[in-house]
């Protein structure tokens, strides 16, 4: 039996009266937490500086002991993830599944495969403890839920693009 989800009744402001139609307070969740963005405007700077571009050869296979030492980094109380997989538990599963996933993963950087399932994460709203009006949406925050191995992959590139970036003082430190 699925349960119908609740909502407490909303406000946009303080002065608006509550609202108990979910349509309307999910439309104040949107609004709220995902503003639409305005395009800037370049046109009137001018640039004048030529920027090299460079090529950056990075190998597509990995190794199993970089994913290896990169899930040990994770921190064991991390909990909830689209899988709802401990890191504590992924770190004693990922031991028999390493070879696998390096080998899947490869497969799918040497053939410039992008995979669906990082677009794919779950978004859970949360009361904040403690707040006096729960019909203000400042009473909530936003956890966003991914993938575990989506997770790793990502955390793996993200590696690589550091270590170029560095390499190339393409980041300024301050």
């Amino acid at each position: 039996m699925k349960a119908d989800l609740y909502l407490l009744d909303l406000r946009r402001s303080i002065k608006d009266p509550l609202i108990n139609n979910n349509t309307i307070k999910a439309d104040i969740f949107i609004v709220k937490f995902f503003p639409k963005t305005k395009i800037a405007d370049f046109n009137n700077i001018k640039v004048e500086a030529v920027i090299e571009q460079r090529a950056f050869n990075i190998n597509p296979i990995i190794l199993i002991e970089e994913i290896s030492k990169l899930i040990k980094s994770f921190l064991n109380s991390k909990v909830l993830r689209l899988d709802s997989i401990l890191n504590k538990v992924f770190k004693i599963v990922v031991l028999v599944i390493v070879k696998d996933l390096v080998e899947i993963a490869s497969y799918y950087f040497t053939n410039r495969i992008i995979l669906k399932s990082p677009k794919e994460f779950i978004i859970v709203v949360l009361r904040k403890e403690e707040k006096k009006n729960y019909s203000l949406l400042s009473s909530y925050r936003l956890i966003t839920l991914k993938n575990t191995l989506v997770k790793v992959l990502e955390k793996y590139v993200a590696n690589i693009i550091l270590k170029v970036a560095e390499k190339y003082r393409l980041l300024f430190w301050n």
